[in-house]
């Protein structure tokens, strides 16, 4: 079978939708399927539209929609972005071409909910961690601080930044906590009073560091598929995360507890660390994996085109 793809996986430090692409192009081929990147060929059994938007070669949504048009070919479509990080052009998209599209894969319940689809003809899949994130799993908690930990590789302000500024600021006098941050840090300066790493595509030294910590935090917003959170819980961590979080909430309901303000983000971290053997108990339980949410994928794909 000749598949078409209109993303192709980049190398660095990239977020949970290139691993979960590249990990998709793995399988694809591992299957003995044939991969293709243009829509120039004439013959391709299937498109799996990753994004909607342009790809490098000027292809969006429209040239699949035109391509299947001229030879019926399905569509399949993953819906990794909402456009909720101020992009509503996004959005917009998104909500047009799920309508148009044969099956849809969404990456949370939230997701589908904002997009506001409607038919029956898609899947819950939530995201899931590379597999190393769970080699490095902790089972004890023996810092005599808190350590607390985060990592972002978008710069956007969504993101959590005002939060996590203030957090910084309040260790400087609160000396019974810590923070590390690895990635992006969009604000003027950065932190003064944490641990700060810059982004980094070394899975093992984010692996080794996060589970080092004691709390995965997040502050993260209205999050189509968050996977910075699932890697967090792979290394063994409990989450204090955002209440308005989008698919967050879903996927750490069971291993941590919410926040709306930055004085509620400080009395979850201590009810967790007051609690810590059980949230931690909970969060070892967590075992998703990227490969095992692809291969779900998989499944689609070879159902669709039978």
């Amino acid at each position: 079978m000749k598949i078409y793809l209109n993303r192709q996986p980049v190398t660095g430090p990239w977020g949970g939708g290139n691993k979960t692409l590249t990990e998709l192009c793995k399988q694809i081929t591992d299957a003995g399927h044939e991969l293709v990147y243009s829509l120039t060929h004439d013959d391709i059994d299937l498109i799996f539209c990753f994004d909607p938007r342009p790809n490098n070669r000027g292809e969006w949504y429209q040239s699949m929609l035109n391509y299947k048009a001229r030879n019926g070919t399905p569509i399949i479509q993953r819906v990794g972005d909402c456009g909720t990080h101020g992009k509503p052009e996004l959005t917009r998209l998104v909500k047009d071409t799920v309508n148009h599209s044969d099956f849809i894969i969404f990456p949370s319940q939230w997701a589908c909910e904002t997009i506001g689809y409607e038919g029956s003809n898609y899947e819950i899949i939530p995201n899931a961690p590379l597999p190393i994130f769970h080699d490095f799993k902790k089972t004890t908690n023996n810092n005599k601080k808190v350590k607390i930990v985060t990592h972002h590789w978008s710069p956007n302000p969504k993101k959590g930044y005002a939060l996590y500024k203030q957090l910084d600021e309040y260790i400087a006098e609160n000396d019974w906590l810590s923070f590390t941050y690895i990635g992006q840090w969009p604000l003027a300066c950065p932190p003064k009073n944490s641990e700060y790493h810059k982004p980094t595509g070394d899975n093992t030294f984010i692996s080794e560091t996060i589970s080092e910590c004691d709390i995965y935090l997040t502050a993260s917003e209205e999050e189509a598929g968050a996977n910075h959170v699932l890697e967090g819980m792979a290394c063994g961590l409990p989450v204090v995360y955002h209440n308005n979080g989008g698919s967050i909430p879903e996927y750490c309901a069971d291993y941590g507890i919410g926040f709306d303000n930055f004085g509620q983000m400080i009395d979850g971290i201590r009810q967790v660390n007051a609690n810590y053997a059980k949230h931690k108990e909970s969060v070892l339980r967590y075992e998703d994996q990227v490969p095992k949410a692809v291969s779900r994928y998989m499944e689609i794909i070879n159902e669709l085109s039978s």
